[in-house]
């Protein structure tokens, strides 16, 4: 039976200090400008980010710290008007040909048309698993909340508190049926967000391309915060005869009825033969 989603967010809400690392960011201790030179600013003491993309270059950041299962947050403000082509992204990633990878990506648009939320899992290097969604309200006007809460049972992407998408590790399961079949369970991911140029794919499969008379493309992040567990020893067996809390799961099912736009489970022109087993 499934694993409740409010039990682990109470779990990790009240894990002992000894088990678990709270860190509230400083962008200046927590991270690394990795590109882009001074189009990444750190402002206000540490406490804002901003992520710029001109003609000529994006930029990124990479937190000093990796994690091996987590709650992460990061408040966004979305590049506002006319963002066709930019790509505005939130991921954990750990590195090397078969890495893990739990991914926000944040693809513009023309003005009124709504962004595009692109979320993906890849786990031993395989991805494939994307899903993708309206938001309920302009990004770009105020900062919201995008979560991960990634633990060894499953990864929960969140917005403002509500899930969004659950994937769930059936390794055990699916591992006998299928050996392309992974879960991240074993690699320590490092926190990456960057703003970049992906006209050629972004917005509309790249039939839009990015307007330069609108550069620069601003970016803005505060509030990161990690909740990071020293073990694997999440225990969540005594909760698996609970129903999940009614109203986080009307909340996901509502998310998903009216504002998912793809999922790859039912994409059958890309899975002719049947969707992966996971989606079964």
């Amino acid at each position: 039976m499934d694993t409740p989603l409010h039990l682990l967010f109470l779990l990790f809400l009240l894990a002992s200090s000894a088990a678990l690392a709270i860190v509230s960011a400083n962008f200046y201790n927590d991270f690394d400008i990795t590109w882009g030179n001074d189009r990444a600013k750190i402002l206000d003491n540490g406490q804002q980010l901003q992520l710029t993309l001109d003609r000529f270059s994006g930029c990124g950041i990479q937190s000093k710290q990796e994690y091996l299962f987590a709650k992460i947050d990061m408040q966004i403000k979305l590049v506002p008007g006319n963002s066709a082509g930019t790509v505005t992204t939130f991921y954990l990633s750990s590195q090397g040909p078969k890495h893990d990878e739990i991914d926000f990506e944040f693809l513009g648009n023309l003005s009124g048309d709504p962004y595009i939320l692109h979320t993906n899992v890849f786990a031993q290097g395989l991805g494939n698993r994307e899903q993708q969604f309206y938001l309920w309200f302009d990004p770009t006007l105020d900062f919201h909340t995008y979560s991960v809460l990634w633990t060894p049972n499953q990864i929960i992407f969140s917005v403002d508190g509500s899930p969004i998408r659950v994937f769930k590790n059936r390794e055990t399961e699916l591992g006998k049926v299928d050996s392309n079949y992974h879960y991240p369970k074993s690699q320590a991911m490092g926190v990456y967000s960057s703003l970049w140029n992906a006209d050629d794919w972004a917005t509309r499969g790249g039939l839009v391309k990015t307007d330069w008379t609108k550069a620069p493309f601003v970016a803005s992040f505060r509030n990161f915060n990690a909740a990071a567990t020293a073990t694997s020893s999440f225990d969540a067996a005594a909760a698996e005869e609970e129903a999940l809390e009614s109203n986080q799961e009307q909340r996901l099912q509502w998310v998903r009825k009216n504002y998912m736009i793809y999922d790859y489970c039912g994409d059958t022109k890309r899975f002719p033969q049947g969707p992966p087993p996971e989606c079964k």
